[in-house]
């Protein structure tokens, strides 16, 4: 006589795993979106914060001064203007070393003076549309600041802040080649 075993095989169906695999899908998506939504919220505080610092750090160092002779890229780093979050190379090294002052969306910093020498300029570049909008439509307070110029045009004091409609018109540029520079005395 045989034995006839019976051979039970408990598992799942290949609908089943298509309907999980479609599940973690879906929530694996929601989570990318939101964490991209989160990156860029945050490179953008970090670039509003990164400004606050520059502005108050070159006024503290030239405080003794009757102008701001003399500021440039190199001077700020050996001044130790610049935090060291905006030095690819790390604090102590020059600006050739460091490959120059980064932004938080690493785009290019320059700093500057006028010809009198009586204000300086922070320019800050790599800038995209959104971040670009939101930047040049930020209240940056009317102590100090002269002008800023979005890409090419210029708002001087009474203009500003400039609206946030404006702003998106000025900030059209595509792959985040956007700049702002603000002028400060």
């Amino acid at each position: 006589m045989k034995n006839l075993v019976k051979n039970e095989q408990s598992g799942r169906s290949m609908v089943e795993m298509l309907g999980v695999l479609a599940i973690i899908g879906v929530l694996s998506v929601g989570g990318i979106s939101g964490y991209s939504k989160a990156m860029a919220k945050f490179k953008l505080t970090k670039a509003q914060d990164q400004i606050t610092m520059l502005l108050m750090n070159i006024r503290t160092a030239f405080s003794g001064s009757s102008n701001y002779e003399g500021l440039n890229n190199t001077t700020a780093v050996q001044l130790n203007i610049v935090p060291g979050d905006m030095l690819p190379g790390g604090i102590g090294k020059s600006v050739a070393a460091s490959g120059g002052i980064i932004n938080a969306f690493s785009g290019k910093v320059v700093l500057g003076t006028t010809d009198s020498n009586q204000h300086f300029t922070l320019e800050f570049g790599g800038l995209g549309k959104e971040t670009c909008t939101s930047l040049a439509s930020s209240d940056w307070g009317t102590e100090g600041l002269v002008k800023m110029t979005v890409n090419n045009t210029e708002h001087d004091q009474q203009a500003l802040p400039i609206k946030a409609t404006t702003a998106v018109s000025e900030c059209q540029n595509a792959n985040s080649t956007n700049k702002i520079t603000w002028e400060y005395y």
